[in-house]
This record gives C-alpha cells, structure tokens and sequence, in this order.
C-alpha cells in the first residue's frame, strides 16, 4: 500500500501555479508552447485540440492505459504521489492521452496538445524540481505514420523552440509507444535531453477504441528545461521568481539578462538513511523547507552499516541495513543572503527531516 498525501500535502499541490495557462497570468512558457503548437499546426492538416485537465487523475490512466506493468518501479510511492490507492496527482502529462482519445469519435487527423504541471519525487539541482512543466503533442489520424513522419515532428518542433540548434535523436523505450527514441539538443555544456517521442502504440490506440487504421505519432516535452535552454536561464527556481528583476524577463522570450546571484551556503550533513536515494532525500528536503531556498541536494558518500567502525556505530546508532549518508545541502535563494542563523535553521530543518538515527546531532545557535 502507498503512502497518501495529506490533505494539506494535496492542497498545496493543487493550487500550485500553471505556468503554462494564460488563466493563471501571462509567461514566456505560454509563448513557447504556442510557438510549438503552431509550428505543428502550420505543417499538418490537422486540427488543434487543447486539453487542460486537473491534475488529479486515475492510476488507471496515468499507467494502465499506457501499458506500464503492475511492478514498474515508478509506480512506487518514492516516485508518484498518490491522493487514494486509486487516484494520483499525475506523473506525466501522458496521463490525459487515454481520455483524450476516448473523446475522438469520427474519422480525423488532430494535433492533441495536453500541458501543465506534474508531480514527481526528483532530484534538487538547477535542472530539476517537482513540480516541473510538461506537455504532450499527439498527432492522431487515419493515414499511415511513419518514423520518416516522427523525425519530421521533431526537426519542426526543435526549430520552432530551439531555432538553430543541433538535435540528435537515441533510442528509447516507453510503455506507450514503439519506435522510440530520446531527443537531445547540443548546448555550450554538452548534450542536453529536450523529449521523449515515438510511433503511438497499437495497445494504446486500441484500448481507447480506435482500432484498425487509426495511427499517431507521440511527443513529450519538458518545457520548464526548453525554456530554460531558449532563454539562457541558468536554474529553474528563476522560472517562478516573484523578484521583479527576474519576474519581468518571464514575459518575453528574449535572451537572459543576468541577474546578481548570492553566494552559496553550504551545509554537510551526517545522515543515517534507510536508502541514500537522491530523488528521495530531494522530495522530502523540499518538504521541509521552501524548495525555493535550496539549490541543490547531492550524496556525497554512503557507508553501510556493517562497514562503520564499531565507535562509529554506536555514536551514530545505526542498525543492520541502514547506511550513513554525508549529503552536501547548498542553500542559495535568489534573491537575498541567508543569514549564518537562517541557514543552520534550514539544515536543522532537513536533518530532521532526512535522519532516521535515535541519535541527533543537529542544533541551532
């Protein structure tokens, strides 16, 4: 049985701002995703079908319908956030294709376009959060599609968002597709995924009731990540900034204007953890403080504890299984320097959070 979301977990998810929705007050994001959708648009005979749906939805559809086994690992609750054994707050916006299909009735070529926010358990650095930006471009139609028609897509979708910059594109495997493959984009820092896309799988198609001489082409992009890369903007916490400096760069999509950052304040911690699993100590630091405040989480070394010395043991109170996790915390918020006394607050407020140990050894002066 997973772990359930408490109802003020769930409320504060919930009423998380959509960047991608013009409802909820203007942002670059929206004038790249239209930039995307209009690309596509323009090259196929297809009509656009736009799809904003909440956020909660069906395991069924966030992972049955798209063909994930019963034991996949991210169905796990380190991973997916889950209202009831059988409602979730979404994990990809994937989870709106089997209803969104189940909705199309005639005959018809359609681009789908489903965005908005999903929630993950993830890693805490300047590419990654939570609560990232997604959306998915599904092509529906009756004509045969190829993986000729897929690269297409792609080469469009990439001119369109990332205009001149060199794509590759590598095998992958998805539940919900066949002939997949991971777009990555060249940057001044290397290769950098941009999408997940393939042939839309039969299984799929099917359950959904188009069966026979239906065929699709999927895509899901990170548009948090793409805008980033299209603006130059060096971490994503900068995407939600309330800083009028920073906030007034979220309306265009002209390149990053550098904004003076406060030097980082580190804090190691000696941790005893049941799994040094980055995602997961990430997901429940930004639990116990204003994810917004802190830049990054890394593990710096894991020991079990059969490998401790037997002082090391005893100080620490480890038992059988666990492991001592030195985890590095960086604090830095946009905005302001911490104080040597909010920081200590904040590492105190993680370690609690993280050490599972009878035995702490944190304490704010």
């Amino acid at each position: 049985m997973n772990t359930l979301l408490s109802p003020a977990e769930l409320s504060a998810a919930l009423s998380l701002r959509d960047l991608t929705d013009p409802a909820s007050g203007p942002h670059a994001m929206q004038l790249l995703l239209s930039a995307a959708v209009a690309a596509l648009a323009d090259s196929w005979p297809s009509r656009v079908s736009w799809h904003r749906d909440r956020p909660l939805v069906s395991t069924e559809d966030n992972y049955d319908r798209l063909g994930y086994g019963s034991a996949a690992i991210t169905r796990d609750g380190r991973y997916s956030r889950y209202a009831s054994e059988t409602v979730m707050l979404r994990s990809h916006t994937s989870a709106g294709i089997p209803p969104a299909l189940r909705a199309l009735e005639a005959p018809d070529d359609v681009l789908l376009v489903l965005p908005g926010v999903v929630y993950r358990r993830d890693v805490i650095d300047r590419l990654h959060v939570g609560t990232p930006h997604q959306v998915d471009l599904w092509r529906i139609a009756t004509r045969p599609l190829g993986e000729d028609d897929l690269l297409s897509m792609v080469d469009t979708l990439v001119r369109a968002v990332l205009p001149g910059a060199r794509w590759r594109a590598e095998p992958a495997t998805h539940p919900y597709t066949t002939s997949g493959r991971q777009i990555d984009v060249e940057t001044p820092d290397g290769w950098v995924e941009l999408a997940e896309c393939g042939l839309a799988a039969p299984h799929v198609l099917r359950s959904a009731g188009l069966a026979g001489s239906w065929h699709g082409l999927a895509l899901g992009m990170g548009l948090d990540r793409a805008l980033m890369l299209r603006k130059g903007v060096p971490d994503i916490r900068l995407l939600r900034s309330s800083d009028p400096r920073i906030a007034s760069q979220m309306q265009d999509l002209a390149p990053w204007r550098p904004v003076s950052m406060m030097p980082p304040v580190r804090r190691d911690l000696s941790l005893v953890v049941s799994v040094a699993d980055e995602e997961l100590l990430g997901d429940k630091a930004r639990a116990a403080v204003d994810g917004d405040l802190v830049e990054s989480l890394t593990v710096q070394a894991v020991t079990p504890h059969e490998d401790l010395p037997t002082a090391v043991q005893a100080r620490l109170g480890t038992k059988p299984g666990q492991l001592n996790a030195l985890v590095r915390l960086v604090l830095r918020p946009v905005d302001r320097t911490l104080t040597d006394a909010e920081a200590n607050r904040l590492r105190d407020q993680v370690y609690a959070a993280l050490h599972e140990g009878p035995h702490p050894e944190w304490t704010t002066h």
